[in-house]
């Protein structure tokens, strides 16, 4: 009697066993299970699945709409330049002898290519792209994302900020949005658009790189007498050819124009130290040169500088080495007007901060003839404010 009973509590616990293995199964099957890791957290199974099924299927997000809203605004840029050269043995056909045999070799010129980016930034054809691409050009020629190629032609050029407006006889076309690099956040997600190595060429497709907005009001050193001041710094991988491309941000607005990068020693290539000239500054070019095909700085200040070394920072107590010193004013000059003195130490133009005597030659291209300046100069152990007009020469 007890073995009968002993067998039927087995079999009722297998056949127990054996239901609550086929009600989970049926469970699993309808993806309804729920699993608990605290009693105030309960999450469904049909909830998540969906949630991963919607992931999976779709990989697009923010940059990728950015790069299909963006890319069919940016150009591959392809220029000839008529460049001079002298022989390096022209010393020796200059003399008479020497021509009869070699003729007259002392000049001669070549036919130069280059390649570049720009971007279009109104549908009636102005692009927008760096001097040092486009600048000099004898021929350009500009190549769409839909593989179409047209010339074009320079409506003004600004080598000083390196900036270049060109124009193509089309209408209708796609174009960018310039935004606000006064706006832009240190670490937000910038985008890299261009012609790295001429590689637009191979599909009708400008490369994309991905970073983000490194730092900002970067104040570098001149480079062939173009002054590159409050630059955007990007970790956005930028190369040869990148040059005039824009740098956009999420939203697919242009923050800046991609313009050179810092190399390791001996290297060409990215090293994740690539500058953007801030899109309000060629904003501001852009309307000049569209105006007047030229920029206006025919101005006088009529005061020398020099740098400021440790000895002169520890007779004048300062903390640090940055700013100038001036070191001679013209009579009846602007700088004399304003009350500027010999031995007096600028360390602000107008909220630019100025560390040396290439700073401060930078920071005067951005002003204009006519136009009023703030200086904060350090005086008798104070600092003090001076205006001075930028007059004409």
């Amino acid at each position: 009697m007890k073995r009968n009973k002993l067998i039927i509590a087995l079999l009722s616990v297998v056949l127990i066993l054996i239901a609550g293995i086929l009600f989970l199964i049926s469970k699993l099957n309808n993806k309804d299970i729920i699993f608990v890791e605290t009693p105030e957290q309960v999450y469904s199974l049909t909830s998540y699945q969906k949630n991963y099924d919607d992931i999976s299927n779709s990989r697009r997000n923010i940059i990728t709409t950015t790069v299909e809203k963006v890319s069919p605004a940016v150009v591959g840029i392809n220029v000839i330049e008529i460049r001079q050269y002298r022989d390096p043995f022209s010393y020796f056909f200059d003399d008479p002898f020497f021509r009869q045999f070699f003729g007259n070799r002392g000049n001669y010129s070549q036919r130069v290519k280059g390649l570049g980016s720009g971007f279009i930034i109104s549908p009636d054809g102005y692009i927008l792209t760096n001097d040092h691409v486009a600048g000099n050009a004898a021929e350009i020629t500009i190549t769409m994302t839909n593989g179409k190629h047209y010339p074009a032609k320079i409506i003004g050029t600004d080598p000083v900020s390196d900036i270049c407006l060109l124009k193509i006889d089309e209408t209708n076309l796609p174009f960018v949005f310039l935004g606000n690099s006064d706006d832009v956040i240190i670490g937000e997600w910038v985008i890299a658009l261009g012609n790295p190595f001429g590689l637009f060429e191979l599909n009708d497709k400008p490369t994309v790189t991905v970073g983000v907005i490194s730092s900002m009001g970067m104040n570098l050193e001149p480079i062939n007498n173009r002054y590159y001041i409050n630059m955007l710094q990007t970790d956005a991988a930028i190369n040869g050819g990148n040059s005039g491309g824009p740098l956009v941000n999420s939203l697919g607005e242009v923050v800046g124009m991609n313009t050179l990068i810092f190399t390791a020693s001996g290297g060409q290539g990215s090293i994740g130290l690539g500058f953007a000239i801030p899109v309000n500054k060629a904003k501001r070019i852009v309307t000049e040169l569209k105006e007047k095909g030229r920029i206006n700085r025919d101005f006088d200040i009529g005061f020398g500088v020099q740098s400021i070394d440790e000895g002169i920072a520890k007779a004048y107590n300062l903390e640090n080495t940055k700013g100038v010193i001036i070191t001679r004013i013209i009579p009846s000059s602007p700088a004399d007007k304003a009350g500027l003195q010999v031995r007096d130490i600028i360390l602000e133009i107008e909220n630019f901060k100025i560390n040396n005597e290439q700073t401060i030659a930078g920071v005067f291209q951005e002003f204009r003839t006519g136009q009023t300046i703030t200086l904060k100069i350090f005086r008798d152990d104070r600092i003090i404010t001076k205006k001075m007009l930028l007059e004409k020469r």
